[in-house]
């Protein structure tokens, strides 16, 4: 109830300009009744009143035309100046001249009303319309004035035109100064002065830069150290939800643009196609469902075991068919995929978490192998046309029980009898924002005041945004032909004592910095691929693994006698037969 009530009272342009014509209404009731009083010294005959609503009634709305014409229900109150007062001006003198024009001929033979009236309530009107807006100005600029904030826009785009009329309806309480366009600088866009870079940096210092136009990662960071730099602390970015500005977020700045990816391709793949996807509760998961159903997937079937996660995602897209299943399980994934037949399975469902795999290696063993055996052979069983397996930068040289079982995933992958369908595993390393990475969990530690734990003062990580990161992974299903290990363009990697101090910046807050050590299992640095052991494919940001020789049957059989143990030590051990380049590090 309380939303509702708030909902009501939040000024938009619609309840401004009906206020506006209400107002203007009333006061050019007013001005006419004030006309007439002075037009008869005070004393209106009865015959006066005959005609003076229908009089009343015609130059009220002629003038509300001529208002709404001028733009007079187009701007917010705390802007009414000089340019404005002359739009009004204007405004009735057109509209009483159409009155006049109207008006006069009628004068007596069929209405009755002192013609000299009309010029009476034309100052009048000018008076009182001009009065009460100038009045409004003056009343919030010495009661609001210390809540307005002046700003920039950066870029122009259809957002800008956006935040302009936000601004001048009083959605956002800001006042802009400039907007910056190189190729524009000289100009005005509804009266704003449009600047250049070098003569904004010159000449002004606003409250707030909001930025209107989307910019590459490295322009967003120059932009924002030159914010800093300036002063100006309060950076914005202008979107097209419902909520016109939020906050720069770390994620901007760290977000890669793939060069080259290829919706074409990716639309090709999945319109009209049947996908199944595992752990689509998820951070990947939902983000591939989201992608399968922007794709113009025919169906998406998805599968987790989370029914919260289930839950969430259905909401999200109630057109996705949703399924509680454990993936270790495998009659249970069996049927599934007998039942919808998909064209693709995107295997999105795994333990991830590498300090909890380190306490919980059996169920690692058994969610993480397990699940991939059951949905990779039942795939096959089914002939189902493409398997995409999602695995992780933490699958080269392991050093913890996470990265082993997924290297594990990869390895029967690449080995198993595939028959007629085509098989490949996606690697790539963290994506910013998703559940239980590091950037929200720094978000959280700022709020509450520090300190921000960071586990080494060198460690390093591979960011990419997760739509990013499903795109290319759909992009690298394009051009399997089986038994490939796609490998994702991380980019540069991040040190994260670098994040938390930028972190820090763009929240404008600063928190103590504690080194907590490395957790169990954990690298200082992450690999994405095997020096030179990679191979380029016609996309710059995908590369293909060299694939290891590998004997199946030894695999299988060794899986299944890991699949049986459950002593934690004798797991490690047999993980390190499979993969011999995983060396443990529980503890550092």
């Amino acid at each position: 109830m309380r939303k509702n009530h708030n909902s009501l009272l939040k000024p938009t342009t619609a309840k401004r300009v009906l206020f506006f014509i209400i107002a203007d209404a009333i006061f050019s009731l007013l001005s006419l009744l004030l006309a007439y009083t002075l037009r008869y010294s005070f004393s209106i005959p009865p015959i006066a009143w005959h005609d003076f609503w229908k009089i009343y009634l015609v130059i009220t709305f002629i003038k509300i035309v001529f208002l709404y014409l001028f733009k007079q229900y187009h701007f917010t109150w705390r802007y009414y100046g000089l340019s404005e007062a002359r739009k009004l001006l204007l405004a009735l003198i057109g509209a009483y001249s159409v009155a006049i024009f109207l008006l006069f001929p009628l004068h007596e033979k069929v209405l009755l009303f002192p013609r000299s009236a009309l010029f009476i309530d034309f100052f009048l009107s000018l008076v009182f319309l001009a009065a009460v807006r100038i009045a409004k100005r003056v009343w919030i600029e010495s009661t609001k004035h210390k809540s307005i904030k002046t700003c920039a826009i950066y870029g122009i785009s259809p957002n800008t035109k956006n935040l302009i009329d936000a601004f001048f309806s009083g959605e956002l309480d800001y006042k802009p100064l400039a907007i910056i366009d190189n190729n524009r600088s000289g100009n005005f866009l509804s009266s704003i002065p449009i600047l250049s870079e070098e003569k904004f940096w010159q000449h002004l210092t606003p409250d707030a830069l909001i930025i209107a136009t989307k910019l590459e990662p490295k322009k967003l960071q120059d932009l924002e150290k030159k914010a800093k730099e300036h002063g100006i602390d309060e950076i914005k970015i202008a979107t097209l939800t419902k909520e016109p500005l939020r906050n720069l977020e770390i994620e901007d700045l760290l977000a890669r643009k793939p060069r080259d990816l290829d919706s074409k391709a990716i639309g090709e793949f999945i319109k009209n196609k049947r996908v199944l996807i595992t752990g689509a509760g998820g951070s990947i998961g939902s983000e591939l469902v989201q992608q399968c159903f922007a794709y113009g997937a025919k169906e998406v079937i998805g599968v987790e075991i989370s029914e919260y996660n289930l839950y969430v995602i259905s909401e999200k897209h109630p057109s996705l068919i949703p399924y509680l299943c454990d993936v270790t399980q495998y009659n249970e994934i069996a049927s599934i995929i007998q039942k919808y037949k998909p064209d693709i399975i995107l295997h999105a469902a795994a333990y991830k978490h590498v300090p909890l795999a380190e306490l919980n290696p059996q169920a690692t063993v058994k969610n993480n192998i397990l699940g991939t055996k059951n949905c990779i052979d039942a795939a096959i069983a089914h002939e189902v046309p493409h398997f995409v397996l999602i695995s992780t930068d933490k699958a080269v040289n392991p050093t913890n029980i996470m990265g082993a079982t997924k290297r594990v995933c990869e390895l029967y992958a690449q080995s198993v009898p595939s028959h007629n369908t085509t098989i490949c595993a996606v690697r790539f390393g963290n994506v910013l924002g998703s559940s239980g990475s590091v950037i929200p969990k720094f978000k959280a530690q700022i709020e509450q005041g520090g300190p921000i734990t960071v586990t080494h003062p060198e460690i390093t990580r591979y960011f990419m945004l997760t739509s990013e990161a499903c795109q290319l992974v759909l992009q690298a299903a394009t051009i399997a032909k089986g038994k490939e290990i796609f490998i994702l363009d991380m980019g540069e990697p991040v040190k994260i004592v670098d994040l938390a101090k930028k972190m820090m910046e763009i929240y404008n807050k600063e928190v103590p910095i504690k080194f907590i050590g490395l957790r169990p299992g954990e690298k200082l640095y992450e690999e994405i691929l095997l020096e030179g052991a990679e191979e380029p494919t016609r996309y710059e940001s995908i590369y293909i693994a060299k694939p290891d020789p590998i004997d199946f049957a030894k695999l299988k059989e060794k899986i299944e006698k890991l699949l049986q143990t459950q002593d934690p030590q004798k797991i490690i051990t047999l993980l390190q037969e499979l993969v011999p380049e995983f060396h443990h590090t529980p503890h550092r």
